[in-house]
Formats: structure tokens, sequence, C-alpha cells
């Protein structure tokens, strides 16, 4: 079986690349193992967090290198790849400046007793990466997990080899230690393999609520811990008060960015009743302005989806709604006159439970906008969900916003901006968005054994 990366503004072939052999594949984590062992977890932090400074560097100094094969293979426009490599150069040099101290052993005062917790790493940990932020999203689990001093493999999205190599010669290139970081070229069958050899102490998974459940399912068995990552059917919740024209900008951003791949985008607009044809009127204009073309034009505002069955699947799920009463208010079709995976931004209302649309996390430029009388019904719809990742609060009154964030199920709420993630805050879902933590002092312990020393 075979690795294919396929260039979806184009459709065109570029590699096809072999699987490994399940030889190969225990020989790589064995080559993981006796890095972890023999050289890495025994340098001091402060020496892993100089090779991450390093890495850091070396990002921003091929940042353009990096976005043109992004852009290349999943079709992200390219201004956007841009940023995706500055935003991995600052995470990592976050972790390279902040980790030490965040996992620095610390006394505890026990009756006079010499006490203390130190955070000691686990060994080797599988990383999974998808396609739909390629680099950033590989490096998100694995900079602090590196820095804690364990070693990586890494299982990447099959449409994102190109990626996923020159990710492993960044590595290569700053000199890390053989076997500290490396990309096994394999299929998601294959990823069990991996999750059930012994030298395999974690899973970090980024991906979808199917693969999260069988990653899940054979960690356990395993007896091994594991972080995921899931899918979000992110609410973006506008209060009658809310200021509009801000609500608007963050609003249609936060679903069309990445051609509305992303796992934190809103994707459902749930706007009070008396905002509620405005806010279509206007949302309508917007998403018609967006300039669809090809991601490698500077202007490009919205490329083509990653590929043919994500474009499949996107239209079955507006195709559904609308045979079963959504009114499709603008968009609802491929760009037939281009080549390539392209989708009209589409907008959908008067969306019911009983369409598909309604439960499941739509990944490309479709957004639902349900309407809403009161803020405790706005709460239901928001928490009506499966899923809950994230959700925007947007009201210009603070205090009723803090009230209401206890009552919404989601591991984030920003209140008068989009989600997105920080390295300075702990990020994550719950309910079928996954469970664990990444980023922040919680997200660098997840990766560690934390361990209590007393001395009588």
């Amino acid at each position: 079986m075979s690795i294919i990366s396929q260039n979806p503004t184009t459709e065109e072939i570029l590699l096809t690349h072999p699987t490994m052999s399940s030889t190969s594949i225990t020989k790589c984590i064995d080559v993981g193992q006796q890095a972890y062992t023999h050289s890495w977890k025994h340098l001091s932090i402060n020496q892993r967090a100089e090779y991450l400074t390093q890495l850091s560097q070396y990002f921003i100094e091929y940042k353009e290198e990096f976005a043109q094969l992004i852009t290349t293979e999943m079709g992200m426009p390219i201004c956007q790849s841009r940023s995706e490599i500055d935003k991995t150069a600052f995470i990592t040099e976050y972790y390279a400046h902040n980790g030490p101290d965040m996992i620095a052993t610390t006394s505890v005062d026990i009756e006079g007793q010499e006490s203390w917790i130190q955070y000691d790493p686990l060994g080797v940990i599988f990383v999974i990466a998808p396609w739909n932020f390629p680099v950033y999203l590989a490096l998100r689990p694995t900079i602090p997990a590196l820095l804690a001093g364990n070693t990586i493999v890494l299982k990447h999205a099959s449409n994102v080899p190109q990626t996923a190599e020159r990710i492993q010669k960044a590595f290569t290139d700053v000199g890390f230690p053989h076997g500290v970081f490396q990309y096994l070229p394999i299929t998601s069958s294959q990823a069990e393999e991996v999750i059930r050899h012994p030298a395999i102490q974690m899973v970090a998974l980024t991906g979808s609520e199917k693969a999260g459940a069988s990653v899940a399912s054979i960690a356990g068995s395993e007896v091994k811990e594991s972080i995921l990552e899931l899918g979000g059917n992110d609410p973006f919740i506008i209060l009658e008060d809310a200021h509009f024209d801000k609500a608007l900008d963050h609003a249609v951003s936060s679903r069309l960015r990445n051609c509305g791949q992303s796992c934190n985008a809103a994707k459902r607009f749930l706007v009070h009743s008396s905002l509620f044809d405005t806010f279509v009127e206007k949302a309508k204009e917007r998403f018609e302005e967006y300039i669809i073309g090809d991601p490698f034009d500077e202007n490009t505002e919205l490329g083509p989806l990653a590929s043919q069955s994500a474009l499949v699947e996107l239209h079955s799920l507006v195709s559904n709604a609308i045979q079963n009463g959504a009114h499709c208010i603008t968009g609802g079709r491929r760009c037939e006159e281009r080549l390539g995976y392209f989708y009209e931004p589409t907008i959908l209302t008067n969306i019911t439970p009983n369409m598909d649309i309604y439960h499941t996390e739509v990944f490309g430029p479709v957004v639902t906008i349900i309407s809403f009388d009161t803020d405790q019904e706005a709460i239901q719809l928001a928490n009506d969900s499966r899923y809950g990742l994230g959700a925007s609060l947007w009201t210009e009154n603070i205090d009723k916003a803090k009230e209401m964030v206890t009552h919404i199920d989601t591991g984030t709420v920003f209140i008068n901006s989009m989600v997105r993630s920080d390295p300075r805050l702990p990020y994550g879902g719950s309910k079928k968005s996954g469970y664990g933590r990444e980023f922040s002092d919680i997200g660098l312990k997840e990766f560690t054994n934390i361990k209590s020393v007393v001395i009588r």
C-alpha cells in the first residue's frame, strides 16, 4: 500500500510513497527507545530547551519553504500557511523559554520531612497528526513532550507526506540526536502495531472522533495513556447587546479560515432573534465577497478543500440538509468552473435536529445560522451537541457573560473574540471532543510521570 500526495488545487499526483514494513516500524521504535534511554533523557532540561530554541529559529529561516509545501499538499492559502509556521515557531520558543520552570522540582512541606514533586519523562511517545495544519498540529504535542525528555515517533496524515518528511529534515538539520524524532510513513491501519509496541508509553492524537475512539480503545487495552484532541461543532453565540460589526467580522473569519477546515472554527452561528435577519443578510454579503482561487495567489482568501473525499462528504451534508428543509442562503455547490476541490462559501438556515448537519462536525466553508430568543435558549442550543471543544460568546455585558460561561459545556470559551489556541492556556475539549490537555504547564505535565518523593 502507498501514501499519496496530491495537489488539491490541480488534482495532480505529486508523490507516491511506499508504506513502512512491520520490521522497519519495530526498528524505528527501538531506535527511539535507545535515544531516550542513552541520550535524550539524560540531557538537562536547559540543554533540551536549547535544541528547541534552535528549532524555532530554523522554522523562521525556512518559513517560505514550509509554507509552499503546506499550500501545495493541502491547499491552504499561502498567507495562512506562513502564519502557521510563525505560530509553530512561537510555541517552540515559548516552551524553550518557559518550559523548564513549569516542570521544575517542587518542594512540599510534610511535617518537617524532606519531600518534593518531580516531573520525569515517560519514554517513547506516539504522535498522530492531522493534515489541516500539518506542521503546527504535528508539533503542538511534540514540542512539550520533547522538552520533558521523551522521544517521538510520528504518524502523519497520508495526504501530507512531503510536509512530514520536511519536518523530519528540520530535526536532522538542527542536530537533534539520532532517534529523538522519527516520522513513520504508515497508514492508519498500521497505527495499532505502533501503539501495542512495548516501548510506546503514550499516544497523543489530533483527529476525528472515530480515530480517537479507535486509538483510545487500543491504548486502553494496553493500559497506556492517551491524549485526544478530536472534533468540534463550536457555537458562536451573539446576544442581543453584542457589538454587531465586530461579532460579524470574527464570525466570518473564524468559519472561513483554512477553508473551514479547523477543529475549533465557529461552525454554528447562534444569533439573537432581534439580530437574526440583519446578520444573515450581512453574513451573506461577506461570504460572497471572499476571493476564491489559486492558494498561491497572495490575494486568495479561500483555497480548495484538501481532498476529493472531503468535497464529496461536505456536499452530501449540505444536500441532506436542503432535502430536509434547510434554506440555502448562498453557496451550496462545488465550484464546477474550476479544476480542483473548491466549494462555494455556504450559509444554511432553518436548521433542525432531523438533519445530519445539525449533529456533525462540518469540515469546510459551510455554516448553519440558528436564532434564539433567550439566554437560556442560547445555552441549550450551544450544549446540544456531542462535541465540546470551544465556544465564542458575544455581549457587552461581561458580568452576564461570566455567568453564562459556567453553563457552556466546552473546554474553551472566548468572550468577544473567536476561539484560538494559545500555549499560555490549556487547550482541549469535553464530551466527544476528547480528553486531556495540551499547552501551558498543565499540557506539559501531561507528558510526564508526576513523581512524589518523601524522605523520612
